[in-house]
């Protein structure tokens, strides 16, 4: 199994609980200089000011004023936030230029962090549960970024062309967010290995998986796509699809040309029986669920 790629941004593992696929992660921990301290109060960080590289502040309520102050703190390279009660990033958070790691979580943030061309160093970005409802055009200065996660904000959400120009990305992932039905702008990352789409109104896939020749996850679920393209063979690394409580009716006979497939999830969808049975054959070292 090649895990090269896969292990260059989410740091996950893929375990089997019964007929459950679950994809765990814990990217904070690879971030920052090892063995550093993670700080959680941030009065304290602030007294300190230098050797603060990393910075834990979830489930605890930030008074914006002090919020304000973490400009300061410019060691800071990998901070993770939670129900803070904030719904902005404060002025000047550009100065946090050495950040490798953004994370935040159910904060209504309206906008994503000022300035983004600062943080050059940024390799992961994950925001869930905010109110923001485009992906700025600005995106495309974090060129190191190799890791994207955004979602649920059940809202419709607008990328930009600017997308593609993000050469490191490897991870991506979006859910319960509504993306175009055909979110073109996804097919045209050519160094994606993990692509996770889930309740994101996506009803077609590309054609030319020729254009991602590193994809090994595939997960399209909760979705109304009606059908896998018949070239899904060209994505000749992919180990794992998912299709689960899709619309799919019938899947490709080219997809017995994917050699490193093992998983393919097809719960929750429409297909005959008839049709699982035929795959199973034409996949023997492949475990079809169903």
């Amino acid at each position: 199994m090649n895990t090269r790629s896969i292990l260059s941004g989410f740091f996950y593992c893929i375990a089997l609980f019964g007929s459950t696929v679950v994809f765990s992660q814990n990217e904070f921990d690879k971030y920052g200089p090892f063995g550093s301290e993670v700080h959680k109060d941030l009065k304290q960080a602030l007294q300190l000011g230098r050797g603060v590289y990393k910075m834990d502040l979830s489930y605890q309520q930030i008074d914006p004023k002090i919020f304000e102050k973490i400009t300061s703190l410019t060691d800071l390279q990998a901070l993770k936030l939670s129900g803070n009660g904030i719904t902005e990033f404060p002025n000047g958070f550009d100065q946090l230029f050495n950040l490798t790691y953004l994370a935040s979580y159910n904060n209504k943030l309206n906008r994503f962090p000022p300035r983004l061309q600062a943080y050059r160093n940024l390799q992961c970005l994950d925001l869930q549960h905010t109110n923001i409802d485009s992906i700025p055009a600005a995106i495309a200065f974090l060129g190191r970024l190799q890791t994207l996660k955004f979602g649920n904000t059940d809202d419709t959400l607008k990328l930009p062309t600017t997308l593609p120009y993000l050469k490191y990305l490897r991870d991506l992932a979006f859910e319960n967010c509504v993306l175009d039905s055909f979110p073109k702008e996804l097919f045209k990352l050519s160094k994606v290995s993990y692509l996770y789409l889930s309740n994101t109104n996506t009803s077609y896939l590309t054609k030319h998986f020729e254009r991602m020749p590193d994809l090994e996850v595939l997960v399209v679920e909760n979705n109304p796509i009606k059908k896998l393209p018949f070239e899904i063979y060209k994505a000749q690394k992919l180990r794992i699809i998912s299709l689960r409580g899709t619309q799919v009716t019938r899947v490709p006979d080219s997809i017995s040309q994917l050699e490193s497939l093992t998983i393919l999830d097809l719960r929750g969808t429409k297909l005959p029986v008839e049709e699982i049975e035929k795959l199973r054959a034409l996949l023997p070292g492949c475990e079809v669920k169903f």
